[in-house]
């Protein structure tokens, strides 16, 4: 069996995080990662203990549901509630982030963002991180599931 690459790790840790998403509208998942170590992960979703869009459905307002968090805000509030550095980090994001969200992760000094789906991707976005010299690279999530189902078949053959 072939091993994953380590984006495609983090990749799939991303779309792990999404599947935790309350938003109805889209799942996104985000994992920071430094030193090929994950430092923090996050979805989409509302504020914590707040009405989540999967209960009530989304508020939306001028085409955005504001209750949400965003996965990559979610990710950063994580170190930042627990003091931990992002400064050179990776992040790996299921879709393509916000305008808001790639001025976050800009000063936050994270480095490199890899992404997996296209999502209104922003020309700005892009403008701000070439300027900032931040790094982006599409990464297309292979099918992990082929992996987990030889990896499962294979652990039950030497039980």
């Amino acid at each position: 069996m072939e091993r994953i690459s380590w984006n495609q790790y983090f990749m799939a840790q991303s779309h792990l995080l999404a599947l935790r998403s309350t938003c109805e509208r889209l799942m996104v998942g985000a994992t920071i990662v430094r030193d090929k170590r994950i430092i923090a992960g996050g979805y989409n979703g509302s504020v914590s203990g707040g009405v989540h869009c999967i209960d009530e459905g989304c508020y939306v307002i001028d085409g955005h549901c504001v209750r949400t968090v965003h996965a990559e805000m979610n990710a950063l509030l994580q170190c930042s509630k627990f003091g931990v550095a992002t400064d050179g980090a990776e992040i790996y994001v299921t879709h393509f982030p916000c305008l808001q969200c790639s001025k976050a992760i800009i000063q936050s000094g994270i480095k490199k963002v890899y992404y997996a789906s296209d999502y209104k991707n922003h020309p700005y976005s892009l403008e701000l991180f070439k300027d900032s010299h931040v790094q982006v690279e599409k990464v297309e999530l292979v099918q992990v599931s082929i992996h987990l189902e030889q990896a499962i078949e294979s652990n039950k053959s030497n039980d």
